[in-house]
């Protein structure tokens, strides 16, 4: 087996065997080797040996054993280390980006739940401006929604063509005139026959010819249409 270190290599058991063989057969070839050259009794002679004493730890083969075994037992260590290194810096960034992305969807979270802020209340509407059941409120109702759909006319030339006309009565009618001969009797504060009040009617006003408001935006827009404003009428229209 190769020793993990590089240039050494562990010994076998054959090969510990190998080497003690060796040495004995070197130790008892010195000791023949020792004899006198040519001895007469070279061939009967007891020749006392003595014993040689060996072991591995004398050939320093122990200890080479021991330092590979220590140099292995600290490689091994060293990659078990490195390993465990490894794997706790791993687990250190396998930590943190968790905790990154728990952080950023809480982050996330919190945000979605932030309250929405209610839109403003939208501003009241300003309050329907109040005209008084009379001669005077029905003439300025009257001149506010002739502005509106820009109808010329004064309060002074309204005012005098209603007291010709009607005397201020919301009711009167004509059954005398030519008109009314032709079954089309002029009607309201401003005398004015049906068929006119309906192609002369403004938006937003009652379809009743009787209503004061009504008969006077009606009779100023026909007016304005055929004599440049109501201003300008001074007897029957």
């Amino acid at each position: 087996m190769r020793s993990p270190i590089s240039g050494y290599s562990r010994l076998t058991k054959v090969h510990k065997f190998s080497a003690a063989g060796i040495a004995a057969a070197g130790v008892a070839a010195l000791t023949f080797a020792a004899l006198p050259a040519g001895s007469a009794d070279a061939g009967t002679q007891s020749i006392a040996v003595k014993p040689v004493a060996w072991n591995a730890k004398a050939l320093g083969v122990e200890d080479q054993q021991e330092q590979l075994g220590k140099q292995s037992d600290n490689a091994a260590k060293l990659a078990k280390s490195e390993a465990e290194a490894k794997q706790k810096a791993e687990a250190e960034a396998k930590a943190k980006a968790d905790k990154e992305r728990a952080d950023k969807e809480a982050a996330s979270r919190s945000e979605e739940r932030k309250p929405v802020q209610a839109a403003p209340a939208p501003a009241p509407a300003p309050a329907k401006k109040a005209y008084a059941n009379n001669l005077d409120g029905w003439i300025r109702e009257a001149l506010d929604i002739m502005a509106a759909h820009n109808i010329p006319g004064s309060y002074d030339g309204i005012k005098r063509n209603i007291m010709r006309e009607s005397t201020g009565n919301p009711q009167a009618i004509n059954n005398w005139d030519s008109n009314a001969a032709a079954g089309i009797p002029s009607k309201g504060l401003l005398q004015v026959i049906d068929p006119t009040f309906k192609a002369y009617h403004v938006e937003g006003t009652s379809w009743d010819i009787y209503d004061p408001v009504a008969n006077i935006t009606a009779a100023c827009n026909y007016a304005a249409k055929t004599y440049g404003s109501m201003d300008n009428v001074n007897s029957a229209y």
